[in-house]
């Protein structure tokens, strides 16, 4: 494309100038014959003779020849005819040796009444001149390629700091830390405006979970109270009566009492997490001691329901953790797992390490989760099958996913073929 432009413009400049050389040259004929038509041959030899006389160099001068009808030389600075050249010829370009140098050279001739008349010039001028403008051309269009190209670059890296600084915003938003906000710098152009009206838009999502939060956190707290009355008049009811069948009404009474005082504390340990309270207890642990407690721990429970729990996980894997979310957290899966894993043998805890980050996972041998219901799992208050396990609340592996955020992590379902393995990644180091 590039070399095409080059020669469209070379071959327009060329045609150009050989065109004016060419009508200069028919200005020149016409100028002589109007003298032969006034004068007769001696007015035009002496035209020849005052135009050969004209111009400082061989590139500037005309090249005339008049001849007589016998072919002698009347007048002209050209010492022959050229043999190229015929007694009539309306416009070629030929190479005349000997003549301006070898230089291509634009020939008329006609035969006139007593004689013959050539008028000559080099059209070299028009070469080079084209050739200076395939030049310039080209280094105009080089420069201004550079010049589009730096421009492009500088644009480019204006608009990706501008975009960038957005993404990362959301990217903090995505990740549940409301509080940020994108850069702002009052100039008013396009990307103000838009992250102005990000900013306004995070006020209004994060005064509404704002509101949601305390709501929820109040309703917890409200509820908490009667709920914890209405258990001690029914135990209180429970101690009091010999009835059987009363008795053991009462006792469902009190365990749905005691499910949902259960429900509420993890209603307020969710909502809380979500809301980032529990950072300040940080503290660097090493993992796999605490994978070894939570073993001990629920290992009684497990080999009553049939399971084995086993470990895996390098040494010194330290990591900064709310140690008591994280314990009930990774508890929840274990306990999971050996209520929903049925006909599995063994609950297996694992630790890893990956760029930035730890993994730890809780995996069973079970029958697992289709992987088509494992979002549905995280959802809160979701249950697969109520049926397998009626008096869950469906919250369990809600609050593993608000601690898992807390620690600007994630929980993850994957299959363990067979069995179900829920992964909780949190970060080991800060990320801004």
């Amino acid at each position: 494309m590039f070399g095409g432009v080059l020669l469209f413009v070379w071959q327009a400049s060329d045609a150009a100038i050989r065109a004016d050389q060419r009508e200069r040259i028919d200005g020149v004929r016409r100028e002589l014959m109007t003298h032969f038509f006034d004068g007769g041959m001696p007015a035009l030899v002496r035209a020849v003779n005052d135009q050969s006389r004209l111009g400082s160099s061989a590139r500037d001068r005309v090249l005339l020849l008049l001849l007589a009808a016998d072919g002698h030389k009347l007048a002209g600075n050209l010492a022959a005819w050229p043999r190229a050249v015929p007694a009539r010829t309306r416009w070629q370009v030929v190479s005349l040796p000997g003549v301006a140098g070898d230089e291509p050279t634009g020939v008329t001739s006609w035969e006139i009444p007593g004689g013959r008349l050539l008028i000559a010039r080099s059209v070299a001028a028009s070469t080079g001149l084209a050739l200076t403008t395939e030049e310039a051309a080209a280094t105009g269009l080089l420069i201004g390629l550079m010049l589009a190209l730096a421009s492009a670059l500088i644009l480019g890296r204006l608009l990706a700091g501008q975009i960038g600084a957005l993404v990362d915003t959301t990217r903090d938003v995505a990740a549940g830390r409301l509080a940020s906000r994108a850069p702002t710098d009052g100039s008013g152009d396009a990307f103000d405006r838009l992250g102005a009206a990000i900013n306004a838009m995070l006020d209004r999502i994060e005064g509404l979970v704002s509101q949601l939060r305390m709501m929820t956190d109040g309703l917890a707290h409200d509820f908490r109270a009667p709920v914890t009355r209405l258990r001690t008049v029914v135990d209180q009811a429970a101690s009091q009566t010999s009835d059987p069948a009363a008795r053991a009404a009462l006792d469902r009474a009190m365990a749905e009492a005691d499910s949902l005082l259960a429900m509420l504390s993890t209603a307020l340990l969710i909502s809380r997490a979500e809301a980032g309270i529990g950072r300040d207890q940080f503290e660097s642990i090493d993992l796999v001691p605490l994978l070894d407690d939570l073993a001990e721990v629920y290992g009684p429970l497990a080999e009553e329901r049939g399971f084995t729990i086993r470990i895996e996980a390098p040494p010194h894997l330290t990591a900064p953790v709310h140690r008591q979310l994280l314990l009930q957290a990774l508890g929840n899966l274990i306990e999971n797992a050996t209520l929903y894993a049925e006909g599995g043998q063994t609950i297996t805890l694992g630790a890893a390490t990956q760029p930035g980050a730890a993994c730890l996972w809780v995996a069973d041998d079970g029958r697992g989760i289709p992987p088509e219901s494992h979002g549905k799992a995280l959802e809160r208050f979701g249950r697969l099958d109520p049926a397998r396990r009626p008096g869950g609340s469906g919250l369990g592996l809600s609050l593993v996913a608000a601690v898992a955020h807390l620690h600007d992590g994630g929980l993850a379902l994957r299959d363990n073929g067979p069995g179900l393995k829920a992964v909780l990644t949190i970060a080991t180091r800060s990320s801004g």
